[in-house]
């Protein structure tokens, strides 16, 4: 997925009388990177024999660096590597080899680290990609620019979680090449070797992504037989290209499922002002059967049941901004009935939910748009999350409540039942300042004032208007219209905030601002009451 700066591949490094170089023997794990913002952008190219080249963009430091980025040198290990720089000498002789990364000793224990939230080691994340359950591992690969924690260089990292909640992170798989950069896409479990790029007896992951160019994007095919940790793409890439079709350069984030009634795979593809239906036997070859408009990037499809009842269910659309359809799916069109609806808002963008997970459940993943002050990464994995369809007052709506694996997080350390004034839950709340990672539980209930909410080191991470019936801004009523409380599910890490209303009809993420301000969690809005406060501290998922 396009994201925020233009962006042009660039096919060939060319080496210029005031390039830098540098040549060694790999002995080393890394190539540790000093990085300044204080310098513009060059390229640089790693070359060695018997490897694929990389090219890339990258802010070498002259001087002190503001962080230190690295390269994974394994697949260099034994050879001679030369490095090719646009920039100074002086900066490229900064970078050395070594067996551990610069930080490594206190990686995951930063001050502004998140502590229960997946976030990349060093560099940039957008887009969760190629999200995947197989053989007791979930994958998670996401957009990635290793180089720098802005955007750029776009490739595929990989991170696996046993539960969804402890990640381990890999090496990247996919990188940039003649077809242009690695933009998002998603992962199938090949299970019968339709596309014949496994056997029966070790049948492929397959991986469906865009390859981005200044003259166009055109989807392309990757597999694994090694249970995702390395990825080899397909030689006769790409394997749709509708850029004549559409007339535009934005055609992208291929969402690969399979459809057991017709017995065939379905590509759902955002290609200019909405969502493309394309089918395959063979994940190979592909053909388009239909449209439906008013979507912009990284789709998704899929089969829910309504309220549990799996004789009543729906097919729901989704789009990155988080709207969605509700509608019917016959394996080549999708028909809607309702929608657009909208169900989370804030930093949440691209998610997308995870293929084959063995209870059935409809688990999400999407993109926070949050940084983190000082750190040497961008962004962030939100909290994965269920989905389900619920019938309300206004027809059936999709919510969101974190996964039950969460719970493995949290210890309760305050347990009030029944009603408190907000004096008496604000003092309840003083042990917990300053607050570091901490989960709350509570209903509000409004008196004589249209707002009330929650406030964090002054910082209101709830305000709800029942005047305006606004929740920071943004309109919720709940289902009874003349009640006058609201439910919420807090979930406070180091840079965010998770809000989760009413069993998830309605939730947000925000960025937790840093403050010198240290009043903690406080209640606040004339005679407001707290119900059934519960607070519990989140253990660090590192």
């Amino acid at each position: 997925m396009k994201k925020f700066l233009s962006f042009t591949f660039l096919l060939a490094f060319v080496v210029t009388s005031e390039a830098a170089e540098l040549t060694f023997k790999v002995k080393n794990k890394y190539l540790n990177i000093p990085i300044s913002h204080r310098v513009d952008r060059k390229r640089l190219n790693m070359k060695a024999k018997g490897v694929d080249d990389l090219s890339v963009v990258v802010r070498i430091a002259e001087d002190e660096p503001e962080y230190w980025v690295f390269k994974d040198l394994s697949a260099y290990k034994g050879k001679t590597l030369t490095l090719l720089y646009e920039g100074s000498q002086r900066s490229l002789d900064r970078c050395y080899q070594a067996d551990t990364i610069v930080g490594q000793s206190q990686m995951y224990r930063e001050t502004n680290r998140p502590q229960f939230h997946f976030t990349t080691r060093r560099g940039w994340i957008n887009d969760p990609n190629g999200l995947v359950y197989h053989k007791g591992l979930y994958h998670l690969y996401y957009q990635h620019n290793p180089f720098e924690r802005e955007w750029e260089n776009m490739t595929w990292g990989h991170a696996t979680s046993p539960d969804l909640i402890h990640w381990t992170e890999h090496d990247d798989v996919l990188f940039p090449d003649e077809l242009g950069t690695m933009f998002s896409g998603s992962a199938v479990f090949d299970e019968k070797n339709t596309s014949g790029f496994g056997s029966k007896k070790n049948p492929p992951l397959v991986y469906a992504y865009t390859a981005d160019r200044s003259d166009r994007e055109a989807q392309c095919i990757a597999f694994s037989l090694d249970g995702g940790m390395t990825l080899r793409k397909y030689e006769k890439n790409p394997v749709v290209d509708s850029h004549e079709k559409w007339q535009t350069h934005d055609t992208r984030d291929p969402r690969l499922f399979w459809y057991e009634p017709g017995k065939h795979w379905v590509m759902v593809l955002n290609e200019r002002d909405g969502h493309s239906i394309y089918t395959s036997s063979d994940l190979k070859q592909w053909d388009y059967q239909s449209h439906v408009t008013g979507f912009w990037e990284c789709p998704d499809l899929f089969e829910l049941p309504v309220d549990g009842d799996s004789n009543n269910t729906k097919w729901v659309m989704y789009g990155a901004s988080n709207t969605y359809m509700i509608g019917r799916f016959d394996g080549r069109v999708f028909t809607p009935e309702a929608g657009k609806y909208r169900f989370t808002t804030g930093s949440i963008y691209a998610a997308q939910t995870f293929n084959h997970v063995p209870d059935g459940r409809r688990i999400q993943l999407g993109w926070g748009r949050l940084g983190h002050p000082g750190m040497p990464f961008n962004g962030m994995m939100l909290l994965p999350t269920e989905l389900k369809l619920r019938t309300t007052r206004d027809g059936v709506r999709l919510t969101s409540q974190p996964v039950a694996e969460v719970q493995q997080l949290l210890h309760n350390r305050y347990d009030a039942k029944g009603n408190q004034k907000a004096d008496e839950a604000n003092k309840a709340m003083s042990i917990f300042s300053p607050v570091d990672c901490l989960h709350l539980k509570a209903t509000l209930h409004l008196n004589h004032r249209t707002s009330a909410g929650i406030s964090l080191n002054g910082q209101n991470i709830v305000d709800y208007d029942s005047n305006f019936n606004n929740i920071n801004g943004q309109f919720y009523s709940p289902q009874d219209p003349t009640s006058m409380d609201l439910t919420l599910d807090v979930y406070i890490d180091r840079t965010s905030v998770e809000v989760f209303v009413d069993e998830g009809l309605y939730s947000y993420s925000l960025e937790r601002r840093l403050s010198d301000n240290q009043d903690g969690i406080r209640f606040w809005g004339t005679n407001l009451t707290v119900s059934d406060l519960k607070v519990d501290t989140i253990d660090s998922i590192w």
